[in-house]
């Protein structure tokens, strides 16, 4: 699969870019049984036209996707390019017999190839090393539309503190990632080409964005039952304290909970940090034995 070749369209720069996504445009959706089958083709006879059309009909998806990221200030069409090797990797991976649809199980594959990107692009001395910098790199622009929509320019010193207590990050950190990552952002309405065509007027298409809204909802649900399965294994004490410390909306301090359970805050954070990281292991593994995640 690492040497199958796919005639796909081409993708070189930006100036060919609104080409590219009106190409994509004219490979049709395909419907769950048509998947079935094209999935079952490729996976059993290696039959390279379906997993080719597989491909194709997923190019908007992987467009669509990438247009998320476009607040980091690199190419958007790097960004497609990266995201289509990750749908590739999807196809070769993928299992129809699990149930779940292409698209829902490529999203992960999509975002993992465009955040490696961005990653190798952006040095660590600019976005730091520590997983919960990663995390804010990542996250600070849905949690700024959450609590501050359409906010710009610097956060109010309010919202800078919630978003340094939900990421675990400093304050300090929170203003200058928020200043190199969003002190220009391109637009959607942007014109693209000679006829004043908007970036939106390519991109937007009704069956492809309810193909993503349902599959954004498939992985919504997955990570809900993957939650709740793996907070089982943690003991009550350990669920009690986990869940009023990150999976409430309003979290206890580590004094209320030291006088609940008349043990030292230090030991309140000990027992928080251990029952996080026993319930990420489980969920990590949980997803990648049910074909969830992408697999080394």
């Amino acid at each position: 699969m690492n040497k199958t070749t796919y005639n796909l369209p081409t993708l070189s720069d930006e100036g060919g870019l609104s080409l590219y996504l009106a190409q994509i445009k004219k490979f049709p959706m395909l419907d769950a049984e048509e998947e079935f089958m094209l999935a079952k083709n490729w996976r059993t006879n290696g039959n390279v036209k379906s997993a080719e059309k597989l491909v194709t009909s997923h190019l908007r998806l992987v467009a669509k996707i990438a247009m998320g990221y476009k607040g980091y200030g690199l190419p958007l069409s790097e960004m497609i390019s990266e995201g289509n090797v990750g749908l590739m990797q999807a196809v070769k991976k993928f299992e129809p017999e699990k149930g779940f649809r292409l698209a829902t199980y490529a999203m992960w594959w999509i975002k993992a190839s465009i955040q490696e990107y961005i990653l190798r692009s952006w040095s660590l001395v600019k976005i730091g090393t520590t997983t919960a910098q990663k995390k804010l790199f990542f996250n600070l622009k849905k949690i700024k539309n959450q609590i501050a929509p359409r906010t710009e320019g610097d956060l109010k010193d309010e919202h800078v503190k919630d978003i340094s207590n939900r990421l675990n990050v400093s304050e300090d950190e929170v203003v200058s990632m928020n200043r190199r990552l969003y002190g220009k952002e391109q637009s959607l309405n942007a014109p693209i080409g000679e006829d004043g065509d908007e970036w939106q007027d390519w991109i937007v298409d009704e069956d492809m964005d309810n193909e993503l809204k349902i599959a954004q909802n498939e992985e919504i649900d997955q990570r809900k039952d993957l939650l709740q399965d793996s907070l089982k294994i943690l003991n009550d004490r350990e669920k009690e304290i986990l869940h009023s410390r990150r999976l409430t909306d309003e979290p206890m301090t580590l004094e209320d909970l030291s006088k609940k359970f008349k043990i030292s805050r230090e030991r309140i954070r000990q027992i928080e940090n251990k029952a996080f990281e026993k319930l990420q292991k489980h969920m990590l593994n949980s997803a990648k034995s049910k074909n969830l995640l992408p697999a080394n």
